[in-house]
């Protein structure tokens, strides 16, 4: 299992999801608003784990 994203916000204003690896060095990075926007160009068919947002159809 992955691990959880994580809401961040390295300046004002630029919110970012990451999910961190077994060390908590960044694995995976993704803008707030490009991830919204991407989850609602999709309709998803599965349901995913709280935390685990944009892993709906994997």
């Amino acid at each position: 299992m992955t691990s959880k994203r994580e809401l961040i916000e390295p300046t004002p204003g630029d919110k970012r999801y990451v999910r961190r690896d077994e060390d908590g060095k960044f694995k995976e990075v993704v803008d707030v608003g490009r991830s919204l926007a991407a989850d609602q160009r999709q309709e998803a068919q599965a349901k995913a784990k709280p935390g685990q947002g944009d892993r709906g159809d994997r």
